[in-house]
């Protein structure tokens, strides 16, 4: 037998998507390339696979961080060596603060071929450092290294993703050639080493942990508080019964998808008389991560840390993540399990305390009142972001939504109110890149109407991703809020006199024709009542994908901050 090179490369590439398979892979994204053939053709000959592509590797990599969210599951990335590796850095960052399961097939030149000068060869050994879970640097495909060898290699790094999660990085390096018309079975004595388990369905091995569940301290007998940060809404759900049948109040971040009667925490908080309803909480129970508001956290901090000594403020917190959660670096207890299976394992009463903080929930109910007539009550007039935070709720019947970062997150945070609705977002490293591309993830894993909020920049940003939405069949909504640059630089300290040439660095574009080079139906909206009827005819009734715009001006939102807060002072 002649030896085939090519063939060979694509025995290990079989071997390797076989047995990723079986760790769950069920989707894979690919980009365009030449190194990577041998493991772009052997998925594509994956009949369990569902295939993504798209020409750009950033996107890419953000495709399938919203798969990945979506589903819960790994998703494999393969990509051709060079920059196209270099690409996906951002999408692994997030995946390392966020834990979704990543597997990045990189292909890469021989090691002969590295650093002499050869095209399209760099040095992709530990490229994405600290940011993955665990690294495999596979030889060349040779007959002297066993498949057997092979799959205790990948299996000890998805061994290590189960525990770990977040992104985990092979990196496959491919000598030439990479075409033949040579058949496997040439290497039929070769495969013959792991004839069991391709016969089989199980991984190669098999690895089984016990993880302790340590017992849970009696907590009926005090003044406790639940708050529900970033959570698929099953869990999110599972901690607000939890909460209710405690008679606890509940501060549920927007990215649970739940609200309660304590809405609006981020604007009560600046007020004493509201804060001090919260003065005797000798318990916070924290379920997920990822809290978006900077006062929520702050008063998290000095409810503890002030009481820290003499441990009257005790800090649980339930997630099944076991990083570090704990910005503050508060006494905490955690509990590296799911919301849903630690609230099980409880068996409780109401608390003693049950109804301790309802006073403060009939005070937010005149926050609730204040906010529908400050936004909500003339939706014929101009719109404005704040109005479109406090209408989310409205918008998000029967539909998956996913917020961009930057200011308008921070205004739901505020002013908005969800009720049920399964919410992603990219609050890890909280980055402005690649959000229409998790967004086209999360819609094509989770198959339902999406709406979409996204701010101009962040959209500018990721532009080129809206080709992933080109041919979808199901309805989309992608909100743009176009303030014309950074106007998040408007809430914070910036020099004045630096913030719109440094910070805001304002364009001047409008995102009609980028609609149009993507194939998207557009619409610009000016009043709440014309984005109401808009949103709610294309979710409903429309397929594809229509960009909204919504144009306000740049330092509208922080005046009619400045504005409401004063206002509301006065009120209460």
């Amino acid at each position: 037998m002649s030896h085939d090179q090519a063939v060979l490369n694509r025995v290990w590439s079989e071997t390797i998507l076989i047995e990723l398979q079986r760790f769950g892979v069920k989707h894979v994204c690919i980009a365009p390339g030449s190194r990577s053939t041998p493991l772009t053709l052997e998925a594509a000959e994956q009949s369990d696979f569902s295939i993504h592509t798209h020409f750009d590797e950033r996107g890419l990599g953000f495709m399938a961080l919203g798969l990945a969210k979506a589903t819960q599951e790994p998703v494999a990335i393969i990509v051709t060596s060079g920059t196209a590796v270099a690409n996906l850095l951002p999408s692994v960052a997030e995946a390392k603060l966020t834990g979704e399961k990543l597997v990045l097939l990189t292909a890469d030149r021989p090691v002969e071929l590295v650093g002499c000068g050869a095209n399209q060869a760099i040095n992709q050994l530990g490229i994405f450092s600290h940011h993955v879970s665990a690294s495999l640097n596979l030889p060349s495909p040779n007959l002297a290294t066993s498949l057997n060898w092979l799959l205790t290699s990948v299996d000890e790094v998805m061994f290590t993703q189960q525990l770990q999660g977040s992104a985990v990085h092979i990196n496959c390096a491919f000598p030439e050639p990479l075409y033949s018309n040579g058949a496997k079975a040439d290497y039929q004595t070769y495969l013959d080493s792991v004839a069991g388990w391709r016969k089989g369905s199980g991984t190669y091995t098999q690895r089984f942990s016990h993880l302790s569940q340590a017992n849970i301290p009696p907590f009926s007998d005090k003044k406790g508080l639940v708050v529900i940060g970033s959570l698929p809404l099953e869990q999110a759900k599972s901690a607000q019964a939890f909460a209710q049948k405690m008679g606890w109040p509940v501060l549920a971040d927007p990215q649970s998808g739940l609200s309660s009667d304590w809405a609006y925490y981020d604007v009560w908080l600046q007020l004493p008389e509201f804060v001090n309803e919260l003065e005797s909480c000798e318990l916070i129970i924290q379920f997920g991560s990822r809290i978006i508001s900077k006062r929520l956290n702050q008063w998290i901090d000095k409810q503890v840390s002030k009481n820290q000594q003499s441990k009257d403020v005790q800090y649980w917190y339930v997630s099944p993540c076991m990083d570090r959660n704990n910005q503050n670096h508060l006494a905490q207890m955690h509990w590296v399990e799911p919301p849903k299976t630690w609230v099980s394992r409880i068996s409780f009463e109401k608390s003693i305390f049950a109804g301790w903080a309802d006073r403060l929930a009939n005070d937010v109910k005149r926050v609730h009142q204040r906010i529908e007539e400050a936004f909500l009550s003339d939706s014929a007039s101009a719109i404005d972001e704040i109005a479109l935070a406090a209408d989310i709720n409205e918008r998000t019947k029967n539909v998956d939504v996913f917020l961009g970062n930057s200011l308008f997150v921070r205004l739901v945070d505020m002013y908005g109110k969800l009720d049920g609705v399964e919410v992603f977002t990219n609050r890890g490293a909280s980055g402005i890149d690649g959000l229409f591309a998790a967004a086209s993830g999360v819609q094509r894993a989770r198959g339902n109407p999406l709406l979409m909020y996204i701010g101009d920049t962040a959209a500018l940003y990721d532009l080129n991703s809206l080709a992933l939405f080109s041919h979808n069949k199901l309805p989309a909504v992608l909100v743009v809020t176009n303030n014309d640059g950074g106007a998040i630089f408007d809430m914070l300290p910036v020099p004045p006199e630096r913030r719109t040439t440094y910070y805001q660095m304002p364009h001047g574009y409008q995102f009609e024709h980028a609609a149009k080079q993507f194939g998207l139906a557009y619409l610009h909206v000016s009043t709440l009542e014309q984005f109401q009827s808009s949103v709610k005819e294309h979710l409903c009734h429309r397929q594809g994908t229509l960009l909204v715009e919504v144009q306000t001006p740049p330092n509208q939102a922080a005046e009619t901050l400045k504005a409401f807060n004063k206002s509301l002072n006065a009120l209460l």
